[in-house]
């Protein structure tokens, strides 16, 4: 099988495993416990806290452990919602987001608040001047995620904090799930924070919620000896969620080379196989919409065009995450073939059930049918260019087989 959906799930590494395995064997006894093993737990769990807090730079009673990225959104969103009430219920936010944002906003909408959309700019970013206009003295929350994880865009969070700091109050929520370990987070403009190990190698069913001091949420669980999240906590998966953290980090400005050139290696072989559809039997229909079309943002830094520094933030769109569609051809339908012939890729996100378009590409492309033929490549610093090759030839195939189509 080769793996081009790494968005969705990455496989745990080695050494996070071996850590994983360490705590659970040394570490008996229940953290909360009131005895020798539960105070061993309680050590282990806040020297892990710490060492995630310091990379974050944040502070460790600020750090929240949940079940995963979707729960620590729920958390985040119905908590503020329902501790903030009484100042408004006006809540902005957009439709790039992952369904545990969207579904949330669903059903706070349900229960009274006004949830307001954002205007999306083509290059997948929010319209800045729409949310200065948008925000009210009632509006108490705003949702975005730091990078799409459809289509790969880039939010400007920087940007947005600072805009965000003339209205107190509203709350930044940024799910971070698909930029944490993988380009720069700006923590410090968020006041609550969400990601998951699982999507930088580390363990599934573990997710950190970042929540800045004085900021009050109301818990979805209650009792089991925390303020904000019941349960037993787990000192071998926080120390495992930071040894994945730690190497992410420590590799980001290579892996993020590494993934740009992959990126425009796959760019290079579509423009390859839409300039061999020109020779058809329809070349003008063609060269008028290419055979496949590029829904994501460009790449680009924002220090020196043309460059690929990792110093800076991102402009437009993560390298990990390139969004296509093949003309006339509905996604679900390309990736039952590519899955048929050995290839993973994802149509929207993984945790999305219905089979609508996909609402981040009609928002940059305004066209409905192009949405419903979208789907999702996404790489890996552990993507290899013989698995690019297989890809791009397999594309081709497809392509050509339904060429009668177009």
């Amino acid at each position: 099988m080769i793996n081009l959906d790494y968005a969705s799930h990455t496989p745990v590494d080695d050494a996070v495993l071996a850590e994983f395995c360490r705590v659970e064997r040394e570490c008996h006894g229940n953290a909360l416990a009131a005895h020798g093993a539960g105070r061993v737990a309680l050590a282990e769990m806040e020297r892990a806290t710490a060492d995630i807090a310091a990379l974050l730079g944040v502070n460790p009673a600020e750090i929240i452990y949940t079940s995963g990225a979707s729960e620590a959104n729920n958390l985040a969103i119905k908590g503020i919602a329902r501790a903030y009430a009484y100042k408004g219920k006006h809540i902005l936010s957009t439709c790039l987001e992952h369904p545990s944002v969207s579904g949330t906003l669903a059903y706070l909408q349900e229960s009274g608040y006004e949830i307001e959309l954002l205007k999306i700019q083509p290059n997948g970013q929010i319209d800045l001047s729409h949310l200065k206009s948008a925000i009210r003295p009632d509006t108490i929350l705003l949702c975005i995620s730091a990078v799409d994880s459809e289509l790969g865009a880039v939010q400007p969070v920087r940007a947005i904090g600072e805009l965000l700091s003339e209205h107190s109050n509203c709350h930044l929520h940024v799910d971070a799930a698909q930029a944490m370990g993988k380009i720069p987070v700006f923590t410090q403009y968020a006041s609550t924070l969400s990601f998951s190990p699982h999507k930088f190698y580390g363990l599934c069913g573990f997710g950190v919620l970042v929540k800045r001091h004085g900021v009050v949420l109301e818990p979805l669980i209650h009792g089991g000896g925390s303020l904000y999240r019941g349960g037993t906590p787990s000192p071998a998966m926080a120390a495992a969620c930071f040894k994945a953290l730690e190497l992410a980090v420590d590799a980001m400005d290579k892996r993020l080379k590494t993934v740009c050139k992959l990126h425009q290696y796959i760019l290079e072989g579509i423009r390859d196989i839409n300039e061999i559809s020109t020779s058809a039997k329809h070349p003008q229909k063609t060269r008028q919409r290419p055979l496949i079309r590029v829904n994501s943002p460009a790449i680009y830094m924002d220090t020196m065009p043309g460059t690929h520094s990792v110093s800076g933030e991102l402009a437009h769109g993560s390298p990990y995450i390139l969004n296509i569609s093949v003309n006339g051809i509905r996604g679900t339908d390309f990736q039952a073939a590519l899955d048929q012939r050995g290839i993973a890729v994802s149509v929207k996100s993984a945790c999305s059930t219905d089979k609508s378009p996909s609402r981040p590409v009609f928002a940059v492309t305004g066209d409905r049918q192009n949405a419903l033929s979208s789907w999702r490549v996404s790489f890996s610093h552990l993507t290899t260019t013989q698995e690019l090759d297989s890809f791009l030839t397999t594309l081709n195939e497809l392509c050509r087989s339904n060429m009668k189509k177009y």
